[in-house]
């Protein structure tokens, strides 16, 4: 049984829940890295992830009395849920389950009640994804447990969809869909506007990526993260005034001169040059992995950062400092990643180097801020799938 707590699990699940004659069954799902192409996933951008052997573990069973009753161990909250589905106050996580119950509902199937309980081993705030893996778990589960045969690609538009209209968070569909469709050793560019995807084999040689995280904790829905948005919605409404060929942000190919003509006030100047200068970082990373130049990917990820910190305003002085003392550290390449305002950082150097670096960061962190640093090493690892039990 390849899985997380498994057994002590099981163990719970049946205190919790009682014992039926329904089948357990066991689903799990991947978090993420994403290496070049941040915040362009709702505006239509190329981007660059692959799943991480960080996990989200569901355990579901079909409930015969058609009770809705979920359980997580992150938060050791037990609650159980009637019709009309609304919105836990004082159970957000719940909400991620209720949002893609809705989905599938709104595709013609009924979803009759059924238990449910969550572990994970994903750093909640990280800037890894659990909300989305969390998502594609319960789809997947779903799907499988009521034999709905509902294709991985669409279970990942279920769990964008069930985040952007029922959790409230207007995030893109990169997470949803590397969770659902990654493969072990590969990385995906996706095409985040018409799906479009290609596999790519993960080779460093003697370089390593790796994450720090700065335990400054974000919550994407009371963040700025979809005033974000909502400023990129501005600017390409403005620019399709005068040039109306333009069907998303990251399409567009203007000069600066043009672009103030369009009228886009400072702050939509300054998310769109990040979007499109992201457009040829993303580009140049893609050439520079087939051909092994990591430097080149590295120099890529600097600038990434602060473009992502300076245009696009997303990051934080911790994060800053973390991406700064790693350049003076030498190492190849560094910048945050995920929504932003804290999280996690993703560095790419040689594996020779980690044990300098981290202790170096570890002690310089600590005092400047008071806070602790946490490094994980991972494996790029296959999308959301059955645990045999």
């Amino acid at each position: 049984m390849d899985s997380f707590r498994s057994k002590e699990n099981l163990i719970q699940f049946e205190t919790l829940f009682g014992k039926t004659n329904s089948p357990i069954r066991h689903f799990q799902a991947p978090a993420r890295i994403n290496i070049i192409g941040e915040h362009v996933d709702y505006l239509g951008g190329i981007v660059l992830p692959a799943a991480i052997d960080f996990s989200v573990h569901i355990l579901i069973r079909v409930n015969p009395s058609g009770q809705y009753r979920f359980y997580s161990v992150t938060y050791k909250d037990f609650i159980e849920v009637k019709t009309p589905f609304t919105n836990q106050e004082n159970s957000p996580w719940v909400d991620y389950i209720l949002g893609v119950i809705v989905e599938i509902n709104k595709l013609g199937y009924e979803i009759p009640g059924f238990d449910l309980f969550v572990d994970g081993n994903i750093p909640q705030g990280s800037g890894l994804s659990s909300s989305a893996a969390f998502e594609v778990a319960v789809g997947f589960g779903l799907s499988q447990l009521f034999e709905l045969k509902i294709p991985k690609q669409k279970i990942a538009i279920i769990g964008k969809d069930a985040e952007n209209n029922f959790v409230g968070t207007k995030c893109g569909i990169m997470d949803q869909f590397i969770i659902a469709m990654g493969q072990k050793n590969k990385c995906i560019s996706l095409n985040t506007d018409s799906l479009e995807f290609n596999y790519h084999q993960f080779d460093l040689e003697d370089y390593e990526f790796y994450l720090i995280n700065s335990n400054v904790k974000h919550n994407l829905k009371d963040s700025a993260y979809n005033k974000r948005r909502q400023e990129c919605e501005s600017s390409l409404s403005k620019i399709q005034k005068f040039h109306p060929k333009f069907t998303t942000l990251y399409s567009v190919d203007l000069t600066e001169k043009q672009l103030e003509d369009c009228g886009l006030d400072m702050t939509e100047m300054k998310r769109t040059k990040y979007v499109l200068s992201e457009k040829i970082r993303t580009s140049v990373v893609i050439k520079a992995l087939t051909t092994n130049d990591f430097t080149c990917v590295g120099n890529k990820l600097f600038e990434t950062h602060w473009s992502l910190s300076q245009e696009f305003e997303v990051s934080c002085e911790e994060v800053d400092y973390l991406v700064e003392y790693l350049k003076k550290l030498g190492v190849t390449g560094a910048r945050m990643i995920g929504g932003g305002f804290g999280g996690c950082v993703l560095v790419l150097d040689k594996f020779k180097n980690f044990s300098n670096t981290s202790s170096e960061i570890k002690k310089s962190y600590q005092q400047k801020f008071g806070l602790q640093t946490n490094f994980y090493k991972f494996q790029i690892s296959d999308g959301v799938k059955e645990v045999t039990i």
